[in-house]
């Protein structure tokens, strides 16, 4: 079994947001306000996307611009997560909700 690894939260919310200004750069449809939300599911580890920007995308545009967050988060989570291979973006939709960021790697603990 993977030894578990912790996360500073707030370190990991700096993370985040350099990620989201680099890729928002890259993906102008995207005009994302740093994230001061990350949500915190079984399934994905992400930010929320507005309604505005949801409804004007596609499906392979929004997976371009979570794969570009994801690679942008760098080795810090990566190591962390237990992997050398890099973290590819994942994108969470249920009703009007759509959440773009990481899939969750149970051996990781977020810490403050």
């Amino acid at each position: 079994m993977a030894q578990a690894a912790s996360i500073s939260l707030s370190k990991f919310t700096e993370t985040v947001q350099a990620a989201v200004k680099v890729a928002v750069q890259k993906h102008p449809k995207f005009k994302l306000e740093q994230p001061t939300q990350v949500s915190i599911s079984y399934l994905i580890r992400g930010i929320p996307v507005p309604d505005a920007i949801a409804g004007n995308v596609s499906v392979r545009e929004t997976q371009a611009f979570a794969n570009e967050v994801a690679s942008q988060l760098g080795a810090g989570v990566v190591g962390a997560a237990g992997t050398a291979s890099p973290i590819e973006g994942t994108i969470y939709a249920h009703g009007r909700h759509l959440i773009i960021g990481i899939p969750v790697v149970p051996e990781v603990l977020i810490e403050k």
